[in-house]
């Protein structure tokens, strides 16, 4: 659906010249909700500005439905309005002097992909009952709730192009309860319509909870594309790691194939690295278990530190040998004379060269 080839986009600052985005290769499926992540400044919302026309590239090519939209050789533009997607913004951007239908209704009557008069009325009924807001039809778009008017933009998108959404950071301006509610509604609605959508975010929870596949984007490269499990349990660097949640590092040395000296003991890992590499091991707190038995595999001992009681989970800080260790579990772990015997999977322990600083 979305093709992009050595796509690179620089900006002229005050001290200097900026790459937001560096030669990006990235395919996005039809019917696939895509979402781009990345921190402030990672090149997220240039490269969707980019894909709809709104930022002019330096060079490279994109590709929308198969049709170039923009390219250097030869030279091609295609203007937004006629790109044929719908777009959902930060803000809300509701015209305040409409009410909700004609919010939705003005594109269609007067934009460039506009339909027939007599079918407006019906695209407009039906783009409300798809986003749950038939009965605020004739109310004034400001007496709508943050939630609300962002489903007006949505629905107002949908309507102009129910087949490619791109969508950037729209749940932002929203509260965390109506982030998950409206987040939901958006991942429910793109399955049912068959949507392909393109969704930029730096909320890396939103991203994993919507997404089909995920981007991560980092001075204006991917760092890892891959579906949320792809990127949260088999992450290729300890940066993507890092920005998908919490991770115990510990510096370590391998000593045999599979095995690994660490601050808490030796580990087996499994792992290609080779005798002598220095490597950082990583596990996130979900994966520290506490175990009967002083035998167990990669088991060693520790006592709590800290708890932190989170209604579904406790969160809980232990100490061994001196280096301390983020755990979550349902339960806390129990101790025995202030012991507790830990263990982690060897499947659960991420590898990865040691930077030298």
């Amino acid at each position: 659906m979305i093709s992009i080839r050595h796509l690179h986009k620089r900006f002229t600052v005050s001290d200097g010249v900026v790459a937001a985005i560096k030669s990006l290769d990235l395919e996005i499926a039809e019917g696939e909700l895509f979402v781009i992540v990345g921190a402030s400044g990672s090149g997220k919302t240039t490269l969707l500005r980019c894909i709809a026309g709104l930022e002019v590239p330096d060079g490279g090519e994109v590709r929308i439905d198969g049709r170039i939209v923009s390219s250097d050789t030869p030279p091609t533009w295609i203007p937004p309005q006629q790109r044929k997607l719908g777009m959902v913004f930060q803000s809300y951007a509701v015209w305040p002097h409409l009410t909700v239908s004609q919010n939705i209704a003005l594109p269609l009557a007067e934009g460039l992909q506009r339909i027939a008069k007599n079918e407006v009325a019906n695209r407009v009924k039906e783009v409300l009952r798809l986003v749950q807001l038939e009965e605020q039809a004739d109310r004034p778009a400001t007496l709508l709730s943050g939630g609300q008017q962002q489903r007006v933009a949505l629905a107002r998108a949908i309507a102009v192009s129910s087949r490619l959404l791109l969508m950037d950071e729209p749940l932002s301006n929203l509260d965390a309860r109506l982030r998950e509610d409206v987040r939901g509604r958006i991942r429910e609605l793109a399955k049912q319509l068959g949507s392909t959508v393109l969704y930029v975010t730096h909320d890396q929870v939103e991203a994993m909870a919507i997404a089909d596949k995920i981007a991560l984007m980092q001075a204006g490269e991917l760092l890892q594309v891959g579906t949320p499990a792809q990127i949260y349990h088999q992450p290729n660097s300890s940066d993507v790691a890092d920005f998908f949640g919490s991770v115990n590092w510990l510096d370590g040395e391998i000593v045999a194939a599979g095995v690994a000296d660490s601050p808490i003991g030796r580990l087996q890992v499994e792992s290609s690295a080779k005798s002598g590499d220095k490597v950082r091991l990583g596990f996130r707190p979900e994966n520290l278990r506490a175990v009967d038995g002083a035998t167990q595999t990669n088991g060693f001992d520790g006592k709590l530190v800290s708890t932190t009681f989170l209604g579904d989970q406790f969160t809980y800080c232990a100490e061994a040998n001196g280096r301390q260790l983020l755990g979550k579990n349902r339960s806390l772990p129990e101790q025995r004379d202030g012991i507790i015997r830990f263990a982690i999977d060897a499947a659960d322990i991420m590898v990865f060269p040691r930077r030298e600083t």
